[in-house]
């Protein structure tokens, strides 16, 4: 089989942390490692340290939007970024992202001739419903943002229902799932770290311990978690419950947490970096409570599944899929007294738990290597489809626009091309002008020694 050289496109990567820059990083990491070749483009961030990569990482342009949007915006039209990338060789490109990173993309097909895979990692529309309060305005987005998707040669979603939520934004072609893996290997980490990682929090022994990892937002179904165990505390059942992560609504989920007396029993964790330590929380909990509907994936249900760590999760959710009640996790309704009925039911049979851990380990755990390795295998397919013709011709108009941003970058690229040649001539005839003359005077000298 030979050897891919893949460009993986997307509009974050450390030090921005977020779920996609870490697929990002993991498929780089792999292909690089086990398969052929990948090179990383990005927007530039001050301070990254893209060195200590196997792989390379092309930074393009940025500007400094965090203070409105979170994160800095890439500027992609550079012809010294495109110069760079059009002479890597790459046989396809994978977008992770379709804003930037997808315009990136399809003005970069059109010079180098290569497919463009994309996938769709997040439900776009909440985020637009949380950017955008015109109704106007978020139809537009998303009929922008569906175009740009629509005009790559293959598209993969994380989940089935990820690609129910693409469909619901307004895309109306084909997808593959192709699920995201887990960074975390089968099995538990020693016990000793478990106690160091834990030691400052109340923990007692044969107190059943529940833990949520992840974004601190309340749409991550978090006041049902906090409802639920409100009803558990008046019941007189003791548990502790450890949140461990960061996010904008984090304060406002203290204060509730306070409000309802459960200020003793519901502790906080900042998030955590180090990966070790994360699985560590894990192998400590007794169950991973996960009630989130926004997530189209859910790696860190996979993640706890990895340290044998059953998940209570709503049913039909992205979460879920694939997950058998009873068996592989626990399916509740989207509402607090459902999950406080399936604890209280849990909590009389704790040997289920443990059960239903293992069940998890060894039915619902993909590692990255399983999961970059099927991608890297349909990289493959979608080349041959592309270079025979299977996928249709880009004749929209958002497409003849990219055309002709990849011809003003080629001439960006022939100008700097030219430009260089030009100075190096200068410097050439200074130079040989500069020897005539040194060899001249030299000769004149020669008759007076």
């Amino acid at each position: 089989m030979n050897k891919l050289k893949v460009c993986l496109i997307n509009d974050s990567f450390p030090p921005v942390i977020d779920g996609v820059a870490n697929a990002v990083t993991n498929y780089a990491d792999i292909i690089t490692r086990s398969h052929g070749e990948a090179t990383v483009v990005t927007p530039y961030y001050p301070g990254a340290d893209d060195g200590a990569y196997a792989f390379p990482v092309v930074r393009y342009p940025s500007v400094d939007m965090t203070r409105l949007v979170g994160y800095r915006a890439g500027m992609p039209f550079s012809s010294q970024v495109f110069q760079q990338l059009e002479t890597a060789g790459f046989d396809i490109i994978h977008s992770h992202c379709p804003v930037t990173s997808t315009v990136l993309a399809r003005a970069l097909r059109e010079r180098l001739h290569v497919p463009v895979v994309f996938t769709y990692h997040t439900k776009f529309d909440i985020d637009i419903a949380n950017a955008v309060r015109s109704q106007m305005l978020r139809e537009g987005a998303a009929r922008i943002l569906t175009q740009n998707i629509s005009a790559c040669d293959e598209v993969w979603v994380v989940s089935r229902g990820a690609g129910e939520n693409l469909h619901k934004l307004g895309y109306e072609g084909d997808y593959i799932v192709m699920p995201n893996g887990v960074d975390f290997p089968r099995g538990r980490v020693d016990d000793a770290l478990v106690e160091q990682v834990t030691a400052d929090f109340d923990l007692p022994q044969g107190v059943p311990m529940f833990l949520f990892v992840g974004r601190m937002m309340w749409y991550k179904g978090i006041r049902i978690i906090l409802d639920a165990l409100k009803q558990l505390s008046d019941s007189g059942t003791d548990f502790r419950m450890v949140f461990v992560g960061a996010g904008g609504d984090k304060g406002e989920i203290v204060a509730y947490t306070e409000s309802l007396g459960l200020a003793g029993k519901v502790l906080f964790s900042p998030a955590i970096r180090d990966r070790n330590r994360i699985r560590a929380w894990y192998c400590r909990a007794d169950l991973f409570l996960f009630p989130s509907t926004f997530d189209t994936n859910g790696l860190v249900v996979r993640e706890a599944a990895a340290c044998g760590l059953a998940s209570v999760l709503v049913a039909g959710s992205c979460a879920a899929e694939d997950v058998t009640d009873g068996e592989s996790g626990f399916l509740i309704e989207e509402n607090a007294d459902s999950m406080a009925a399936k604890l209280r039911q849990i909590l009389e049979e704790p040997e289920m738990m443990r059960r239903v851990g293992e069940g998890a380990q060894r039915e619902i755990y993909v590692s990255w290597e399983e999961a970059v390795s099927r991608a890297y295998e349909r990289y493959f397919a979608v080349i041959d489809n592309f270079r025979r013709g299977m996928y249709p011709e880009r004749d929209k108009f958002s497409d003849e626009f990219f055309r002709g941003v990849a011809n003003v970058m080629d001439i960006g690229v022939r100008s700097r091309k030219l430009q260089q040649q030009m100075v190096q001539q200068i410097e050439d005839q200074m130079n040989a002008d500069a020897m005539s003359s040194y060899d001249s005077f030299m000769g004149r000298m020669d008759r007076f020694l």
